[in-house]
């Protein structure tokens, strides 16, 4: 299951203008805001990202859910054997949420791939 999807900019204020209005009428609000990003969703959960180009890697980011924080250790492992290269090992980020533990890598093509587990097993 996708957990969000990441949009890179070169105009993070258009852009962030631009999902707030075109995404509320589903439902969605800007939940979360930085200076290189923000983050739009539900009920507080975030589901999509529009990054400033060069903050968070290249090309799109998708991250996938994982059941646990073994799967995002066995996803980030078999990424690495076959060709990604490491954006970030997997490890908990409570920057994002306190039970956050993630991996990212960079794909053959250039794209962020990222499993993430939101719980404290």
């Amino acid at each position: 299951m996708i957990d969000h999807i990441g949009i890179p900019t070169r105009q993070l204020e258009l852009m962030k203008s631009f999902y707030e209005t075109a995404l509320a009428p589903l439902g969605y609000e800007k939940v979360f805001e930085h200076e290189q990003g923000a983050g739009f969703g539900q009920d507080g959960e975030i589901a999509l990202w529009i990054v400033a180009t060069g903050s968070e890697g290249r090309g799109v980011n998708i991250a996938l859910q994982s059941q646990d924080r073994v799967g995002v250790v066995r996803f980030y492992n078999a990424a690495m054997a076959n060709g990604a290269s490491s954006n970030g090992g997997p490890a908990l980020r409570p920057e994002f949420h306190p039970d956050f533990f993630a991996a990212f890598v960079i794909d053959p093509d250039g794209n962020n791939l990222s499993a993430i587990c939101r719980t404290h097993e």
